[in-house]
């Protein structure tokens, strides 16, 4: 890797970082599009992209929700009982998508449902109010099948589940603060499961790639997680004193604009 390409890891993993932290959202809504426009200008082949830019952004994750889980359990914030039912799901659900079905996505269909899922994430944002009729946790069974379904989605993603994991939980009456610090635990076994299975799905298909363990690129994973790692404490410490809904409404329009980005590389992947 040169200089340029470094500098620029180091610079996202610290946004990614204080973002996991202050938002739970696990970088991925921003790491994955910025990668597919990095990567390419260092030597990762077209067809691999999409794939190394989602797989990459996971793996950051292991890393990143490590710092911030450390954050969020000392000032007591995290609802453990809900890790217990929520993660084992998750597991299976990041198995099978990461091991199994994303592989055989070409590039331009990832793009596709990473830019619509982002936009829609955006829009939850700016637009997502309390529920009318207050609601609490499902029952053990259903709450675990909500977890195979956003670890199943975040797979595709290459992110936390933080999108889909906290409105799930502030719907179910859980509180943000604690919502967004059980997504940031959440996010650690998502991130195992998928980047095991990006891993071992991606072996044969990057075969002599430079710097590619399965979908995995490597060398930004090194730079990016130490990054990550050292600012997520100070963006889950500023969870507790900022404005978080004024900043997730500046969040969303940046989401809104890395969504067009990734639509516009399928429709040109598609075309």
């Amino acid at each position: 890797m040169d200089l340029v390409f470094i500098i620029s890891l180091l610079f996202l993993g610290c946004i990614v970082g204080f973002a996991a932290g202050l938002l739970g959202i696990g970088g991925g809504m921003m790491l994955v599009p910025f990668l597919t426009m990095l990567f390419p200008l260092f030597g990762v082949p077209d067809s691999l992209v999409v794939h190394a830019a989602i797989a990459t952004s996971m793996t950051t994750i292991i890393f990143t929700s490590i710092s911030s889980v450390r954050a969020h359990h000392a000032k007591g914030a995290i609802r453990w009982d809900i890790v217990g039912v929520m993660a084992p799901g998750m597991i299976v659900g990041g198995l099978i998508s990461g091991g199994a079905v994303f592989s055989y996505l070409s590039g331009a269909w990832l793009s596709l449902f990473f830019g619509l899922f982002v936009g829609y994430s955006g829009l939850r944002m700016l637009v997502a109010k309390p529920p009318a009729i207050p609601r609490q946790m499902p029952g053990k069974a259903a709450t675990a099948g909500v977890g195979v379904a956003i670890g199943f989605a975040s797979g595709l993603l290459g992110a936390g589940g933080g999108f889909l994991s906290v409105p799930f939980m502030t719907r179910c009456s859980v509180a943000v603060r604690h919502a967004v610090a059980t997504s940031a635990a959440l996010g650690f076994f998502i991130a195992v499961a998928n980047s095991l299975g990006y891993i071992f799905s991606g072996l044969k298909e990057v075969q002599g790639q430079p710097g590619m363990l399965g979908y995995v690129y490597w060398p930004a994973l090194l730079v990016l997680s130490a990054m990550s790692v050292l600012t997520a404490p100070l963006g889950a410490r500023c969870a507790h004193r900022w404005p978080v809904a004024t900043l997730k409404r500046v969040f969303a329009c940046l989401l809104f604009s890395l969504a067009a980005y990734m639509l516009y590389g399928a429709y040109r992947a598609f075309e």
